[in-house]
Parts: structure tokens; C-alpha cells; sequence
């Protein structure tokens, strides 16, 4: 029976039990906090306190700094719409983290809003380690063109561009991930797949996809644009996460090319969408491949309001929600999309009320680590 058919309650049985049994990459949880906390203030719960397991290396305690070795480097973006979202993404890495101690965050904020978000993110993590950038929005606001949803022209959207830029220079490597999204399982393995040759970008890729759709008729029609692949054989990938070799990026000037193609958008429309086009004109064709896995990708409905979908097939270790649907909008006005309730485990904001309603369902279903069981494979 596909995932897509299983009853809404069923699966937010599913959902509490991801959070509630101890899988192989996961680490002990201490508790969540007796009292509200100071994340409270903020509208969140205190995250449970995750640590390394036996096999990591020995660590002092602590927040790393940014330069510490050995760390798991992974950027994301925070604002305060998209807020919700982060805090469940990080929540989902580091439940699924063998090593959660060194996993290093990078936050990308505008001015607008960095203290807040800063005391948010410290108040529900207190003892992650991460370092917050400031993107100034001027530095792209001037590239940005009109696209087919007023979200896609957040200039935050833009901010990977400059990642190679931001980050401090040790960093040699970093996991991007956008906030939309959870994983369910261990970070790690995406940090550490094998770039070869001189791939700048590894992300998973999608050679059914229509790749022509993604650019104009104008672009298709002109004799030089229409070559810039050249013996490249692009295919589509979607750059909400991405492996990112930040010593080859800043080499290559890749900021540069991406702005290049911005500017060149301007000037003759080659683009209905927003930064992902660049992404595909500079890297189709040379991108690591990574496997399907670890970008179940559009389960938002993509540009289409309402519209619920079904997981790829094959195994999952991170779902995304890209598209107009975001799971914490659709389960607070109640008309969530089934895959939906398994983002719900990972929401911290008022995170008490919500696990004791997954507990009543599961208890009230009768559900077992069995059933569990049964849809483990499908999901790890």
C-alpha cells in the first residue's frame, strides 16, 4: 500500500513514533524542559538536549567556534516567516545526528532581525554551536527580478549565492539546506559523499524533468544562449540542499557567474523563476550526483495551491516541502496534506501540546513498534 493512501491519523501515529523510538543514528534524549523556559517567550519549546554518542570523538562541552575541527558545517537562512520551519529543520538534524556536538550552524538573517532570531535560536538550542551572518539585502535587491510567486523574490532566497562570501575561509565545506524541510537521517552522510573531478556543487538530480521548461522561448530561441551548455548534458536539481565546496566556489568566482546571469535576466526576460535558473545555467550538467534520497522534494505542491503529494519511491532520509504548502500553515488552519504529519514531530512551537496529541492518537489507534516497523524500511 503506497505511503499516499495511508489515512491521515495513521500517519500521524507514524509521526509520533519517529519522535518517540530510538533509531541507529539517534542519541539519548535527556527530557523536554519541566518548565516553559525561556524559549517560551519566544513561542517555542526547549529542544531536548542531544548528545554524542560512543563512537564520536571526545568533545569538552560546549559550543564549538566556527573554525574547530572536526565539525559538520551546515548553512540556512532565518527569518521570522520561515522561522517556524528552521527551528523544526535543525531540531530533525540533530535528533538524527550520530555526532550532534559537532555539527556547526550557519545562520544567514538580514538586518532587520538578527537579535531576536539570535536569542530565539540560542533560548530552544542552548548549547548549539552556530555563528549568525548578516545579508545585506541591497547586495542583490538591485539583480532580483520579477518571478512567478512574490516568495521567490525574498532576497534570502539569493543569500547561497554568497555563502562562499560570508562564511568565515576555514570553512572548507558546507551543507546548505533550506528551512522547509526535515531530515530523518544522519546529516553526516550527506557531508561526507565524494565530490570528484572538479564538481564545485553536489545535490541530487532529476534527467526526467523537462529541463527546457525552466527557461523562456527567448532564451531556447537565441543562437548563443541557447548553446551555453555546450557538451554539458544538464539535467534539473533543486537547490533547497546542496553539498557546497566552498574552496573551489570562491576559486571559480561562482558568486560572479551567478550574478552575470542575473544581470543578463534583467535586461531580456530568459526566466520565469527565481534563483533557482542561475543555479541550473552555471552548474547543469556539472553536478554531483547525489542519491534521490536526500531531497524528497516537492511536497508543498510546487506553484500549486492545495495540492498534496506522494513521496518518490524509493527510501527517504529527508523530505522537503518546496513549493507554495508548508506543513506548519496547512496543520494550523487543519487542512494538512497526509506526508504533512510527519513534519509535525519536529515542530518545537508550542511542542508540549502537540506530542501529547501525538501520543493520544497513537494510543487511541492502538498503534505499536511494529506497525512502526513495518514502515521503517520505506523510510530509512
Amino acid at each position: 500500500m503506497g505511503l499516499s493512501r495511508i489515512s491521515a491519523e495513521l500517519i500521524a501515529a507514524v509521526g509520533f513514533l519517529l519522535l518517540t523510538h530510538t533509531l541507529p543514528t539517534c542519541l539519548g534524549i535527556r527530557s523536554f524542559p519541566n518548565s516553559a523556559g525561556s524559549a517560551a517567550s519566544f513561542g517555542f519549546s526547549e529542544a531536548p538536549d542531544y548528545t554524542n554518542g560512543v563512537e564520536c570523538r571526545p568533545h569538552s562541552g560546549g559550543a564549538r567556534a566556527v573554525c574547530d575541527s572536526p565539525a559538520v558545517h551546515v548553512a540556512m537562512t532565518l527569518d521570522s516567516e520561515y522561522l517556524r520551519g528552521s527551528i523544526a529543520a535543525v531540531h530533525s538534524v540533530l535528533r538524527h545526528a550520530s555526532c550532534p556536538e559537532e555539527i556547526f550552524f550557519h545562520f544567514i538573517a538580514t538586518e532587520s532581525d538578527p537579535a531576536i532570531l539570535t536569542r530565539t535560536v540560542r533560548s530552544v538550542f542552548p548549547s548549539l554551536s552556530f555563528k549568525l551572518y548578516i545579508f545585506r539585502e541591497e547586495t542583490v535587491t538591485g539583480l532580483i527580478s520579477s518571478s512567478i510567486r512574490p516568495a521567490l523574490e525574498n532576497p534570502l532566497n539569493y543569500a547561497r549565492n554568497y555563502l562562499g562570501d560570508m562564511i568565515d575561509p576555514c570553512v572548507k565545506r558546507v551543507v546548505y539546506l533550506d528551512s522547509d524541510l526535515v531530515l530523518v537521517d544522519d546529516v553526516a552522510k550527506l557531508w561526507e559523499i565524494n565530490m570528484t573531478d572538479s564538481k564545485v556543487i553536489g545535490a541530487p538530480e532529476y534527467c526526467h524533468a523537462n529541463f527546457t521548461k525552466y527557461f523562456t522561448d527567448s532564451f531556447w530561441s537565441d543562437p548563443v544562449l541557447s548553446r551555453v551548455f555546450g557538451p554539458r548534458r544538464p539535467c534539473y536539481f533543486n537547490t533547497g540542499v546542496m553539498v557546497m565546496d566552498l574552496v573551489k566556489w570562491r576559486e571559480g568566482q561562482f558568486r560572479k557567474k551567478i550574478e552575470n546571469w542575473m544581470e543578463l535576466q534583467r535586461k531580456n526576460r530568459i526566466y520565469e523563476l527565481g534563483s533557482l535558473p542561475p543555479f541550473l545555467l552555471v552548474f547543469g550538467g556539472n553536478v554531483e550526483p547525489i542519491d534521490h534520497r536526500w531531497n524528497q522534494h516537492g511536497l508543498g505542491g510546487d506553484n500549486v495551491a492545495g495540492s498534496c503529494r506522494a513521496l518518490h519511491p524509493g527510501p527517504v532520509s529527508l523530505l522537503h516541502w518546496s513549493g507554495k504548502g508548508k506543513p506548519w500553515v496547512r496543520l494550523d488552519e487543519r487542512k494538512p496534506c497526509p506526508l504533512d504529519y510527519l513534519w509535525q514531530p519536529y515542530d518545537l512551537y508550542k511542542g508540549r501540546a502537540k506530542v501529547q496529541y501525538l501520543q493520544h492518537q497513537a494510543q487511541h489507534l492502538g498503534l505499536t513498534s511494529n506497525f512502526y516497523g513495518s514502515y521503517s524500511s520505506y523510510l530509512f
